[in-house]
């Protein structure tokens, strides 16, 4: 008798220009751990970081943005114990912390239950993302970043590209940064960083998912192209496809979801229960049959939503959902072959 494949947390992608950086299909996303929209204690964060270790997720994701450097310590300090060369981080650059004293006893203004000890200024200049990169290593206490992404830089194209990717790109060759990304919740400009410059891997938020696959048209073939892996984040979509139907007050896109939207999912919704699944278990399955997909990474605050996760993306989706879906017009594309 042989063992059956193992669970989809434990498989591993390669960046295809950095073979070295290995990418479990599953990632752990760190927003959660700074407290976006609503207090984690410290232990509760630890024990998902436990809980996805023991599951075999090897690639956790975070940013100086997610509570004002609150994930990046947090993150640093549960994976301290962990041998160094058995797992992946990424972090940002973009947004340096800047100490703000006078707004100390404020809250943050973007969405973190933190208090605004710090106020966030854009910058990607060269001079910038080295402050940043540092700024990165002394919080989590790491020796170095297994991938840095540009953080939003939809108002910099310029800066972002002239000054950040190159200045990213010498701290790979340092040995400081093992790959180079850009992160964004659009698919047209990350498309564009990956025909013009030398980024090893794009996060794309929220734009290739069972709702909406504009990351079709433009950045998904540019990334096959140019063998740049893809990390998709944002998979449900703010949390409009997390649960099994939508509610009256889903959030999409970090909004009230528009009744016409809510709507549609549920119809989605519908069709996937014929096939006998989940709308989430269908919205992971979805993003990772992509080609150029290395990686789906889920914000994930607690042990319990760390179960979850992994029990709904271990679920096989049959293929003929995809075909059903477009016939009835819920899907603009199949994901490939």
């Amino acid at each position: 008798m042989t063992d059956g494949p193992p669970p989809r947390a434990t498989r591993t992608r390669a960046l295809p220009r950095r073979p070295a950086v290995r990418l479990t299909e599953l990632g752990f996303g760190g927003s959660q751990g700074g407290n976006l929209y609503r207090a984690t204690t410290d232990e509760e964060f630890a024990e998902a970081v436990d809980a996805a270790w023991a599951a075999g997720i090897r690639y956790y994701d975070t940013a100086p943005h997610y509570g004002l450097g609150l994930s990046e310590r947090r993150l640093g300090a549960a994976l301290r114990a962990r041998p160094r060369d058995g797992y992946v981080v990424s972090t940002k650059v973009g947004r340096l912390l800047v100490p703000s004293p006078e707004q100390a006893r404020r809250r943050d203004p973007e969405g973190f239950d933190v208090p605004a000890t710090h106020r966030r200024v854009w910058d990607f200049s060269r001079d910038g993302v080295r402050r940043s990169v540092q700024e990165s290593l002394d919080r989590t206490g790491l020796d170095r970043l297994d991938v840095v992404y540009l953080h939003d830089p939809d108002e910099h194209w310029e800066q972002a590209a002239t000054e950040a990717v190159p200045a990213l790109v010498e701290l790979r060759e340092q040995g400081v940064v093992r790959a180079v990304g850009v992160g964004m919740n659009q698919s047209a400009m990350p498309a564009r960083f990956v025909r013009e410059t030398d980024v090893d891997v794009v996060m794309c938020a929220g734009r290739y998912t069972l709702l909406e696959q504009g990351a079709l048209a433009d950045l998904l073939p540019a990334a096959q192209e140019r063998g740049v892996g893809v990390v998709v984040a944002g998979v449900y979509n703010s949390g409009l496809l997390s649960r099994e139907r939508p509610p009256d007050d889903a959030v999409y896109d970090y909004r009230q979801a528009p009744p016409e939207l809510i709507d549609r999912v549920r119809r989605i919704a519908a069709v996937c229960e014929t096939y006998g699944v989940t709308l989430p278990q269908a919205a992971l399955a979805f993003v990772r049959s992509h080609p150029a997909v290395v990686s789906t990474v889920v914000g994930l605050r607690g042990p319990g939503q760390v179960t979850e996760t992994l029990r709904r993306a271990d679920v096989d989706v049959p293929t003929e959902l995809w075909s059903a879906l477009r016939t009835a017009g819920l899907l603009d594309a199949p994901p490939p072959d």
